[in-house]
């Protein structure tokens, strides 16, 4: 019997499908934050679980044994919104920037923008560079 694969995994999709998923003014944020992560974590952007741009990879292991792959970096263009992921609790954690970034939703780990005119980039990109630093940390090779 075959294993499974697990769904967070590189694919080997083209970027630019999954680039097109987000369709007007939201096409160009989707380039633009390509470049913006690549550019932060030095890597090429790579399609992972059918739907994320990631850049670089670490590998993870819990405590409880769960253990896997995941980008370093990584987010997901949309019709409606750009999915950034981030370090677990990050508002609470960098709540200096969580306050001065601009417009947003959030989730755990999860910064939800609904355009990338209404937040403060330079904000964005020490988040993401906040983001890039713990996960590298935590997850040291």
């Amino acid at each position: 019997m075959a294993q499974k694969q697990p769904a967070m995994r590189p694919t080997g999709e083209d970027v630019s499908d999954v680039l097109d998923r987000a369709q007007g003014p939201r096409r160009a944020e989707a380039e633009q934050l390509t470049a913006m992560l690549a550019e932060i974590s030095s890597e090429d952007p790579v399609v992972w679980a059918s739907r994320i741009i990631g850049f670089g990879k670490v590998e993870y292991r819990y405590d409880s044994g769960h253990s896997g792959i995941m980008p370093v970096l990584a987010y997901s263009p949309a019709a409606r919104q750009h999915t950034l992921y981030l370090t677990g609790d990050f508002e609470d954690r960098w709540s200096d920037l969580s306050q001065r970034i601009g417009k947003y939703r959030s989730g755990t780990s999860c910064l939800y923008l609904t355009r990338l005119t209404n937040v403060d980039e330079s904000v964005l990109r020490e988040l993401l560079e906040r983001t890039r630093d713990h996960t590298l940390a935590e997850w040291p090779d």
